[in-house]
């Protein structure tokens, strides 16, 4: 009788073989997509108001005006808003963690956030903007113009990941002192940008929206498509060029991506922490580097990180409520550092 030899101590189980490797993937994917419709259902369905779900459904699909109907309709604006800037943020702060070889850098670390703070707090004191549809051309004329100079300042065609992040905490710096230094001396200027500057969708409308979605469907279409290139630039300028990858026009695209998701969603809901540092990370983990996979999570798990953080800020403070960047910021910095001490990091 032959009796089957036990495995060796100490082998190493074979990997997933490719085709399965993907089918996980996809599955996974699908699984987060329906984790995504949950939330979204949540964040329309609940609220600093009760409401119940007739309702709810009512100021779905039969709107005529009444004080709860007029609530559903706010929270679906709040809904659409979260779900367009979370998609941003997130696709954004992959983007910027392949361009940089970082993966703890975020949109901050190319001062795209601060150059939109910086020409919101403009906007207030030396034009006298009030309304929210105001800021959001300021904010990312601001950051369009903060992220074409980082990448001047970076060297254009020789721009490396260190250059660009020196270029973008450089000129972060500058603005950051040129915002503190109007709102110590402006009280409007100071009050107005408190209330923008700690991230909210508590201002959502249909206006905001229709102002910034193309950027935001421009920018996601350009992130995407730069999948395999950004793919090839994680093993090295050499090989990438070897590979066939344009590291200029990638770099240049990358940093275009990055200023139209980044500046359409701080534009719209002020700046808001750790959604595109934290999510792309987080990602990675399970994903590994490929960007191909990467992305299309990131633009998922990103809405689910923001509207359930804004979710749980209309919970927790009834009958107010929370910002939504105080709560990601709650959220993300213990995740996220448990994220970084893990002994297996998340590599690029």
């Amino acid at each position: 009788m032959l009796v089957e030899s036990p495995p060796e101590a100490g082998a190493e189980t074979a990997p997933a073989p490719p085709g399965r490797r993907t089918a996980i993937r996809g599955a996974l994917l699908l699984a987060s997509v329906l984790v995504l419709l949950a939330v979204v259902v949540a964040s329309i369905a609940v609220g600093a108001k009760s409401l119940t779900l007739d309702q709810v459904w009512h100021g779905l699909f039969h709107d005529t005006n009444t004080y709860a109907d007029v609530v559903v309709g706010e929270r679906v604006s709040r809904t659409v808003l979260g779900l367009l800037a979370g998609l941003a943020l997130g696709l954004s702060g992959a983007v910027l963690q392949a361009l940089t070889r970082n993966p703890l850098a975020d949109p901050g670390i190319l001062g795209i956030n601060m150059g939109a703070s910086a020409a919101v707090v403009t906007a207030i004191s030396f034009f006298g903007v009030t309304s929210l549809s105001g800021y959001v051309w300021f904010a990312f004329a601001g950051a369009a113009i903060v992220g074409v100079l980082v990448y001047i300042l970076g060297g254009t065609r020789n721009a490396t990941p260190v250059r660009l992040a020196l270029a973008g905490t450089a000129v972060a710096a500058a603005l950051s002192g040129y915002l503190y230094a109007v709102m110590i001396t402006d009280d409007v200027a100071l009050n107005r940008m408190r209330f923008w500057q700690v991230g909210s969708l508590a201002s959502a409308s249909m206006h905001t929206i229709q102002q910034v979605w193309p950027f935001i469907a421009v920018g996601s279409l350009l992130a995407l498509g730069l999948a395999r290139p950004l793919n090839a630039m994680a093993m090295g300028d050499d090989t990438a060029r070897a590979l066939g990858a344009h590291l200029g026009r990638t770099r240049a695209l990358g940093m275009l991506s990055a200023t139209l998701l980044c500046g359409a969603a701080t534009a719209a809901c002020g700046p808001i922490a750790f959604v595109g540092l934290m999510v792309p990370h987080m990602v990675r983990s399970f994903t590994g580097p490929d960007q191909r996979w990467l992305l299309p999570y990131s633009a998922v798990l990103s809405p689910v990180l923001l509207l359930g953080a804004d979710v749980i800020g209309r919970i927790v403070a009834r009958p107010s409520e929370l910002q939504v960047g105080i709560v990601t910021a709650v959220i993300g910095a213990p995740v996220f550092i448990v994220l970084v001490r893990r002994r297996r990091m998340a590599q690029l």
